[in-house]
């Protein structure tokens, strides 16, 4: 049986319906939110308990949300799914006021050239990014965690953690546990709801939106 917190099902209970961008404010700031592709561990589970969530508590905080990709593509589960994703070549950063990267349970560290661009771009226009879990990957191929604390399920003296980062890519970096960890503009959660399921660990995506939210407002 699953594990899920307390704070998360009662987001989760205050009604996730729909998945579409569209059901949400497109006036005022906006949040883009980028999907990793590939095969995630439970579909379902992370569409409601990870990007449901994140949804909610941007909607409830004032702010609209593009949800892209690389292709562009419907993300589909079994019964749930993404709808009207933009591609990631056709964003305009200037259109929002930060980046919000889910882990979506898909355990390679899937960073494709244009993700990477694109979390470069985001650091570099100072704009305020976050990563859950896996997405935290992607910021590491990037390179903008040199020199900087940052978050994940496991540190580096777990076998498996070299699985998912070039070593190179973490040059200076301090690991800083599985908690939520804002250094500068860059926001990172060490665990996503499939980690709190499968292994225990406290699932962070509530507190890693409310930061995110948090440091726009700043």
């Amino acid at each position: 049986m699953r594990k899920i917190s307390i704070l998360t099902v009662t987001v989760i209970l205050a009604g996730v319906i729909s998945f579409s961008p569209q059901a949400f404010g497109q006036s005022g700031s906006k949040v883009l939110m980028i999907i990793r592709e590939g095969r995630s561990a439970d579909p379902d589970f992370m569409i409601k308990m990870e990007v449901g969530t994140m949804m909610v508590l941007l909607k409830k905080a004032g702010f609209g949300v593009d949800v892209a990709s690389l292709s562009g593509q419907d993300v589909i589960g079994p019964t749930r799914k993404i709808e009207k994703l933009s591609k990631l070549s056709e964003i305009k950063l200037e259109d929002y006021v930060g980046v919000i990267i889910p882990c979506m349970g898909i355990p390679e560290a899937i960073a494709s050239p244009e993700m990477v661009t694109t979390v470069k771009d985001v650091v570099a226009k100072d704009k305020l990014i976050a990563a859950s879990n896996g997405g935290v990957t992607v910021l590491a191929k990037a390179g903008v965690l040199k020199g900087r604390k940052y978050a994940f399920y496991t540190g580096p003296s777990d076998p498996q953690f070299k699985g998912y980062f070039d070593m190179a890519d973490l040059e200076g970096a301090t690991y800083s546990g599985q908690g939520v960890v804002q250094d500068g503009k860059i926001i990172t959660g060490g665990a996503c709801p499939i980690a709190e399921a499968n292994r225990g660990i406290q699932n962070r995506t509530f507190e890693l939106t409310q930061t995110f939210i948090a440091a726009i407002g700043k």
